[in-house]
């Protein structure tokens, strides 16, 4: 896929650590070979180093990767100490010498947290919750961020779109709409997309009325007013977003409808459908969840992913490390 090319050929000249807590894990070995030998991204595994090491030597790889073992690291005390003062009064050291130890995705959050490396990614055997919950105890979002969201990059041919929220906020209110739609604006750049966001909903500039269309309303607004140097507007319907023809009769004057690259869709369930909709019936291949809003970037895997999906999301990852804003 072409886009992926361009992201390795993006990060040739940079140094970019990206841990990968379930080392021991054959979905992510396979991965680390393919990221050793097609990447400049040094993956770090988590694990039994003797077990990691032997596996990959058989692979081909004695190099290229780094290997940390949670129970017998020199750096271990150092991660104790930033925890328990990230966490202020919410667990003793104990307690997090304990949690470091017997949950490798604190390890990695920690490893992000202390700038040892710079992303991470997880949930080839983790749920989603035991993925995020860490990133958001110990790495937090960014400071006007309320609520970190998930966006999917879709891609056919040359073609290149975002669509959010499709995995994380079920309902989210005009505020965190707002922030949907800012962080999806600033994901679409990290992948060389113009950001042209269109907020959608089942009406085009006040053709339908209710509650639902109130709160994209809104969002749009707040989303201007934070950004105003970027193209936001709404509410449009997805016809009028995507189609120019339909733009010009439903939306005539605005600088998105018709031209959108950025969807960002009113609840979870319309993005859910709305991204399986462009996968099944388009033929787009759709990547994600990516994770935005963070202060360093996080990404989780699905459980039921292969040795591609790893290797595909450890680059978003890289790609997000180099170009976060």
């Amino acid at each position: 896929m072409k886009i992926f090319d361009d992201i390795r050929e993006a990060l040739q000249d940079k140094e970019v650590k990206i841990v990968l807590p379930e080392g021991e894990e054959p979905r992510i070995l396979q991965a680390t070979k393919r990221l050793v030998k097609e990447t400049s991204i040094t993956p770090v595994l988590l694990g039994n180093p003797e077990k990691i090491r032997i596996y990959l030597e058989i692979e081909g790889i004695t190099e290229g990767y780094q290997v940390i073992d949670p129970t017998n690291c020199s750096c271990f005390e150092e991660m104790v100490e930033a925890f328990v003062e990230r966490r202020k009064g919410k667990i003793t050291a104990d307690e997090a010498r304990q949690l470091l130890k017997e949950d490798v995705n604190y390890f990695g959050v920690m490893l992000v947290y202390l700038g040892k490396v710079q992303g991470m990614v997880s949930g080839a055997i983790h749920s989603t919750a035991a993925t995020v919950r860490p990133a958001l105890q110990i790495i937090k979002t960014l400071p006007w961020v309320s609520r970190t969201s998930g966006a999917f990059l879709m891609v056919r041919d040359d073609e290149r779109y975002i669509f959010s929220d499709c995995a994380i906020n079920i309902d989210p209110d005009a505020n965190v709409l707002a922030e949907i739609a800012i962080n999806s604006a600033l994901t679409a750049q990290i992948f060389d997309i113009d950001p042209k966001v269109a907020m959608l909903s089942y009406s085009t500039k006040g053709s339908g009325f209710g509650e639902k269309v109130d709160k994209v309303v809104e969002a749009t607004k707040l989303a201007q007013e934070m950004r105003p140097d970027l193209a936001i507007d709404g509410e449009l319907q997805f016809d009028a977003a995507f189609v120019p023809a339909t733009a010009e009769l439903k939306a005539p004057g605005s600088p998105v409808a018709g031209q959108a690259t950025v969807f960002v869709f009113p609840s979870i369930e319309a993005g859910n459908i709305g991204y399986k909709l462009a996968e099944r019936l388009g033929g787009f291949s759709a990547v994600g969840p990516i994770l935005q809003g963070l202060n360093h970037p996080v990404n989780d895997l699905s459980r039921g992913c292969n040795a591609d999906d790893v290797y595909k999301l450890t680059l978003i990852t890289a790609s997000q490390a180099v170009g976060h804003y």
